[in-house]
């Protein structure tokens, strides 16, 4: 079938939006208008300090994805209900809408890097009651996702409570095939380049959050995923890695999300 579109990206009607909420900003990091998806379960009713946690698209995809095509917030209420992960505020933010994908880094003319780490806890301070500046900031993405989240552990160790990662991306490099834009105008730090170099940098000094991040036994950047894990074991850095069975698709990562969320969980019920 030919089409006059590069990519295409479609909800899936099997999956019930019941709970969500969709909010459009104009962000100041991005200079233009920024979409996030919003679920709140009730169970967050009349809880102080609540938990923002974010999660992080991948390429080609939106703010919409995480819901609609990978149940975030039908898993989220689950393991609420359940008691494995506490009342949290759940936002899906888009990435900044550049081109094929944004890396979630700094460019020339937007930062999708502050959109995420500013703006986003910002925005969940302003519409969800509970969430205020001492509530644990918790991030978490897949493939182009999981290379910001992971980064930006690195860069801001003081202002999260943990981050992961499924089917991580952890080079700029691994982007040149994906996207049609040139990375050109994309900031050159070496923390914005290389999940390795923001782990193993001092990025805003203090120890590094708690971390996890798993792969498919199928996806394509397992051996990135298996270097960065043999090259943090050889810096002494602790995290959590995992192999399970899967590809880099939304089979494996709807799935996946249950551990993760679930290693959230553990930190918050850690945290003071």
């Amino acid at each position: 079938m030919n089409t006059i579109f590069r990519t295409i990206e479609r909800s899936d009607p099997t999956i019930t939006a019941t709970g969500l909420d969709f909010i459009t900003v104009k962000s100041s990091a991005l200079g233009g208008r920024a979409d996030v998806t919003l679920f709140v379960p009730p169970a967050a009713k009349n809880v102080a300090d609540l938990p923002i946690v974010i999660l992080l698209h991948g390429v080609f995809g939106s703010h919409w994805a995480w819901a609609l095509k990978g149940a975030a917030h039908l898993t989220a209420a689950r393991l609420i209900d359940e008691g494995a992960l506490p009342p949290i505020a759940l936002l899906m933010p888009s990435d900044g809408l550049c081109g094929d994908g944004s890396g979630y880094v700094a460019h020339a003319r937007q930062d999708a890097e502050r959109w995420i780490i500013d703006e986003v806890p910002m925005l969940a301070r302003e519409i969800v009651e509970g969430c205020t500046a001492r509530s644990p900031l918790l991030v978490a993405g897949l493939s182009m996702g999981g290379f910001g989240a992971l980064r930006l552990a690195g860069k801001y160790r003081q202002r999260l409570t943990a981050a992961a990662a499924l089917s991580s991306m952890t080079d700029v490099a691994q982007f040149a095939p994906l996207i049609e834009e040139s990375s050109a105008s994309w900031s050159t730090a070496p923390a914005d380049r290389s999940v390795l170099a923001a782990l193993t940098e001092t990025g805003d000094n203090g120890p590094l959050p708690p971390i996890r991040f798993a792969c498919g036994r199928h996806d394509p950047y397992l051996d990135a995923n298996r270097e960065l894990h043999r090259a943090l074991q050889r810096a002494g850095i602790a995290h959590h890695y995992v192999e399970e069975d899967g590809d880099h698709d939304w089979s494996y990562w709807a799935g996946a999300l249950d551990a993760t969320l679930r290693f959230f969980g553990d930190v918050l019920h850690q945290h003071p």
